[in-house]
């Protein structure tokens, strides 16, 4: 008995755990703790510390290329390019063009918070980091956690795991990190600017957006193609009216199945090896510098625009350029109410902040078109 318990403990992982794993495991909690505490990203962020929890279990082979199960999901999912471009559906049958049609001016802004992402991308290589793995970390400063992961999984797979847990923790904190920057950016008077009403959109508008921006976009940037093809058919679902099963299906069970074949091989790929390096710790703050440099050239650009243009734009608004939809809207409409409570810009925030997730698409487009 003594002996076959003996041979037992000798062939279980126990003997082979590592400070490192021990270490993982805290951080997979970590995030656990973060997603049912403080409801930080949930959907991403319990699957994500679970998935590195997993992966930091000794001789469980859930990651051995070609036999593991979250191996599979890896491959088959993100880098055969399958889940982003669905979760991409989802993300379009949710969105509502009607705030950015409405002024299409506001698309600039969504553009202009795209600075950080570009800025990023040369300081990183400035400090060592290859032009894959630059731009891979440049692209956490749009704060579009699939669209980092589907460029993380073609540029510099190594930094999957660690892109995409920044780009989720910066979503989750954008109501922490926008609103100090606004403020310094931005007068009381500035802040108390209230947004003339939009013109009312047409069904017959809404409709053909997804189609002839498609077109237009893919034109531009083909390799962008996976991304904005899913997201433009997701919203003409939407707008059509007349696929309601499919869309009802794009909203919820799709989009809730895809995120968790995401979010658990994305946590996966988090093992002590590739993980506990120094340069991950410049990866988080090169992401949260991206981030603020798009959030502030979201402003000033909105500032700029107030120059030249007679009907005047809150400068608010360009924080909501970024891709944390619709979070980074909600923060612009909190803050400008609470300079005047009657203030009411959420709808208006809305405008550049789907523009956001356009341009920060085409940024991941670009990169792969130089890089690839």
């Amino acid at each position: 008995m003594t002996e076959n318990l003996l041979t037992l403990f000798k062939t279980s992982g126990f003997l082979y755990l590592t400070p490192g794993m021990l270490l993982m495991w805290g951080i997979g909690l970590g995030l656990i703790y973060l997603a049912i505490a403080r409801d930080y990203e949930p959907l991403l962020l319990l699957p994500i510390g679970f998935g590195i929890i997993l992966a930091n279990l000794p001789l469980a082979s859930l990651m051995e290329p070609h036999e593991g199960l979250l191996w599979r999901f890896y491959h088959y999912g993100i880098q055969w390019e399958v889940i982003p471009p669905l979760i991409f559906l989802g993300l379009g049958a949710l969105t509502d063009f009607g705030p950015l049609l409405a002024n299409p001016a506001l698309i600039f802004l969504g553009a202009g918070a795209q600075a950080g992402v570009y800025l990023t991308f040369f300081a990183a290589h400035a400090i060592g980091f290859t032009l894959n793995e630059s731009a891979t970390v440049g692209i956490i400063g749009g704060a579009d956690g699939p669209t980092t992961i589907f460029l993380a999984a073609k540029l510099a797979p190594h930094m999957l795991g660690t892109t995409a847990v920044a780009a989720y923790s910066y979503m989750a904190l954008v109501p922490i990190i926008q609103p100090p920057i606004m403020r310094l950016m931005t007068t009381r008077k500035e802040r108390m600017i209230r947004m003339k009403k939009g013109r009312k959109v047409t069904p017959l508008e809404k409709i053909l957006f997804p189609i002839i921006a498609s077109m237009l976009i893919i034109l531009l940037v083909p390799a962008s193609a996976p991304l904005i093809a899913m997201f433009m058919i997701g919203n003409l679902f939407r707008e059509a009216k007349v696929v309601e099963r499919l869309t009802h299906a794009a909203q919820n069970e799709l989009l809730n199945i895809v995120t968790i074949f995401l979010g658990l091989p994305v946590g996966a790929t988090m093992n002590a090896e590739n993980f506990l390096q120094p340069r991950v710790i410049f990866i988080f703050f090169l992401g949260l510098f991206a981030f603020m440099i798009s959030t502030g050239t979201g402003v000033a650009l909105a500032k700029l625009m107030n120059l030249f243009s007679k009907k005047k734009i809150n400068p608010l608004l360009g924080a909501a350029g970024v891709s944390a939809v619709p979070m980074a809207a909600r923060v612009v409409h909190k803050v400008a109410s609470q300079e005047d409570k009657k203030n009411y810009l959420l709808m208006y925030a809305m405008g550049p902040n789907v523009a956001g997730v356009i341009g920060t698409v085409i940024a991941a487009g670009i990169f792969l078109t130089m890089l690839e």
